[in-house]
């Protein structure tokens, strides 16, 4: 237990300044004149390095334990920071300061979340459900916490010092982690070899396939639409479009918190594959909804701001529901001995998800505006969902005995 809460505090405080990183990102290049896909490419290595990471770095946590990875991670958040405080800010830069954090990301992500598998005993399904909900919930708690920082330190310290401030935030739990974590926590009897990086779990397969349509799904309009819709269309300061995105991740934070309550699975019991196609069918609604309801780029609507940000809070509790629900699914089918390799694979799916939706996010609004990008959001949440129905259908069988 006191490795999984040194984890999770490492975890925590990362998670702080990597959401604060983000706004900083999106906010201060938008202010220096960069088109939204331009914005959109400085994110581009942060994802693609990290879908590379969750490959690899399940393969290292297997070889060389948790603690190593996270502290790996944290190092090089550190770094990444660091590279933001050079004279001159090329884009390559930027590029190359995001890959660091989103190897971090990663990093220190696989090693929290394969750590909750050891902190619950096997069979528990439902303490690991509210363990992992718990877990991620207070997780994008935190990240929005971080948007909500990254805004305000932007206008209080600058770029610089908001950096700076940033780095500070990172040192205490990185010397915290060599003392409450033991080095051998999640090294596997067996040494994985490259060729297992691949999952040969059709269920997994399938958790994955849906991970990733879900993601992009959410960042397609999330990651730089919605920041550069509300400050060039509805003319919203820095400070109010962090504060707006820090309460919606807050608030899906709290709900995915809750999620063992509002599946109804805090009995004793936990949720199927079965619940993520109930849970997920009714978010493919939500941003077609929004799509007819707003204008594009041009002269917003006057109730354009109130529109949207209703349909926030809608698609961030049904999402956050389904986020917890796949969450759990992969640590209770990931094996115990190498959950890492497992771990890794499904969170390589999430990353992909983000990079596609960080991509189409730039892209699609800078070409055909916001409703564009809710309706891509649609199409890949219909893919997530029938994803999950073929899961719930392979479950079904698993639970059928045989003759």
């Amino acid at each position: 237990m006191r490795h999984y809460l040194t984890s999770t505090l490492s975890y925590w405080a990362f998670t702080l300044t990597d959401g604060a990183l983000r706004m900083l990102v999106v906010l201060h290049f938008h202010q220096l004149g960069y088109a939204p896909l331009a914005i959109a490419m400085l994110f581009l290595f942060y994802e693609l390095f990290g879908l590379i990471t969750n490959l690899a770095g399940g393969l290292l946590a297997a070889r060389i334990g948790l603690a190593h990875t996270q502290t790996v991670g944290l190092l090089l958040q550190l770094f990444g920071l660091g590279l933001l405080l050079l004279p001159t800010l090329s884009l390559p830069l930027v590029m190359s300061a995001q890959a660091c954090s989103g190897i971090a990301k990663d990093l220190t992500k696989l090693s929290a979340k394969s750590a909750v598998k050891y902190a619950v005993r096997e069979g528990a399904d439902d303490r690991l459900y509210r363990a992992v909900a718990w877990l991620t919930g207070s997780k994008n708690l935190l990240k929005g916490a971080g948007f909500f920082l990254g805004g305000v330190l932007l206008t209080a310290l600058a770029f610089n010092g908001a950096v700076l401030a940033l780095m500070g935030l990172l040192i205490l739990p990185l010397l915290a982690g060599f003392w409450g974590f033991d080095p051998s926590l999640g090294r596997t009897a067996f040494k994985p070899r490259f060729s297992q990086l691949l999952s040969k779990s059709p269920r997994i397969n399938w958790l994955s396939a849906a991970r990733c349509a879900l993601f992009g799904a959410r960042d397609v309009w999330f990651v730089v639409a919605v920041p550069v819709y509300l400050q060039a269309v509805l003319g919203w300061s820095s400070t109010a479009v962090g504060s707006l995105l820090a309460l919606w991740v807050i608030g899906y934070g709290v709900v995915q918190m809750l999620a063992p309550w509002l599946t109804g699975s805090a009995r004793g019991s936990a949720p199927s594959a079965r619940s993520s196609v109930l849970w997920g069918a009714p978010l493919i609604g939500v941003p077609a909804l929004l799509a007819l309801l707003l204008p594009a780029d041009a002269v917003a609507s006057g109730n354009a701001g109130a529109t949207l940000v209703a349909g926030l809070l809608i698609f961030g509790a049904l999402f956050a529901v389904n986020s917890a629900i796949h969450s759990y699914l992969i640590v209770r089918y990931a094996d115990r001995d190498g959950v890492s390799l497992d771990v890794g694979f499904y969170y390589m799916s999430n990353a992909l998800g983000r990079l596609i939706g960080t991509v189409l996010s730039g892209g699609i609004y800078q070409w055909w505006g916001l409703p564009a990008c809710l309706y891509t959001s649609a199409v890949l949440l219909f893919l997530a969902t029938l994803a999950s129905n073929r899961l719930s259908h392979l479950d079904a069988s698993a639970a059928q005995p045989s003759r």
